[in-house]
């Protein structure tokens, strides 16, 4: 007998929630070598007693910055209506200096350009400018934080990837991170909509897309390379991250998924994010195992913003 495929609501808040849970199995293993890693079925929120977990003094299901800078960028599109960068930016920095957005209001960890970002938007410089530009600025922050923008995003494609580019400058300017977060967020749309081959159909939609764009074109063939066989060390380059969640797609279920991108080592808390935002689209919020869920802190944050996530993105076909 076939499994019953999520319907559309259930892929929407899979997403969210996907996300969410893949950056707290990850936090505790932050920084750790892949060697070092536990075994894949020892790998939980509370890893085993004689693993040196990172991040000793935060308890177990909560998200990191990962979760919270995709909780700002949906509050805001859900609250302004459109992608409005000014706001995201205050919402970052609400975030840095009140805790908005992270359990209990506790802020335990900023990558480096995100944290010249915020120090640049803190000084004034508008949202569209803060992300450093250079070559090696491209870190996976703006990457991990992109997921809510496919999800809610109503527009065709080529709005979805101006959009995409956009909301990565606040905190990553290059363009390398701005096309990795534009495949990122076809490739979830395609996921959303029950592709069979929602990673190919995405690259050559966003290759169609470029050919107007040469610049950017040129940063998905020689940089990115989507046609590469996937493959990842779980780092935190962005082009790496990218490459790393869609290799353990492979791995199987939504649990499957997440443990395999902590294996990886390193950055795991933004690779099982970025891997188990996915792996939630595809398999739907009853596909995440109910532990997880329930064991995930938090509620009172994601909990509306996925019940008003759900009532903006209604679909007919929806069951």
């Amino acid at each position: 007998m076939t499994a019953r495929q999520p319907t559309y609501r259930e892929r929407l808040a899979g997403g969210i929630v996907g996300l969410l849970v893949g950056d707290a199995l990850g936090v505790p293993y932050e920084f750790h070598k892949a060697a070092d890693i536990p075994p894949a079925a020892l790998i939980d929120f509370t890893p085993p007693p004689q693993f040196p977990r990172s991040h000793q003094a935060v308890a177990p299901g909560t998200w990191s910055d990962d979760g919270a800078h995709a909780l700002c960028l949906l509050a805001s599109l859900l609250e302004r209506g459109s992608l409005d960068l000014h706001d995201v930016g205050a919402r970052l920095l609400a975030w840095y200096d009140e805790g908005y957005m992270a359990v209990d209001g506790v802020v335990f960890d900023v990558g480096v350009s995100t944290g010249s970002a915020i120090r640049a938007l803190r000084s004034g410089t508008p949202a569209a400018r803060a992300g450093p530009c250079g070559q090696y600025d491209n870190g996976n922050g703006s990457l991990m934080r992109a997921l809510p923008l496919a999800l809610w995003h109503r527009g065709p494609d080529a709005s979805l990837v101006h959009d995409a580019h956009q909301q990565s400058l606040p905190t990553h300017g290059h363009l390398r991170s701005q096309v990795c977060c534009a495949l990122y967020c076809l490739w979830a749309r395609r996921e959303l909509a029950g592709s069979s081959d929602a990673w190919g159909d995405a690259v050559a939609a966003l290759r169609a897309i470029y050919t107007s764009m040469p610049e950017a074109l040129e940063e998905l063939e020689l940089a990115v390379r989507p046609d590469d066989p996937p493959g990842g060390s779980g780092s935190g380059y962005v082009v790496d991250s990218l490459r790393s969640a869609r290799m353990v797609q492979a791995a199987g279920t939504y649990e499957e998924v997440v443990r395999a991108a902590v294996s990886l080592g390193n950055d795991t808390d933004t690779t099982a994010c970025i891997a188990g935002g996915i792996a939630g689209v595809r398999f739907g919020i009853h596909g995440i195992p109910a532990r997880w869920r329930e064991q995930l802190r938090g509620s009172n944050l994601y909990g509306p913003l996925i019940d008003a996530l759900l009532a903006w993105c209604t679909m007919e076909n929806d069951e």
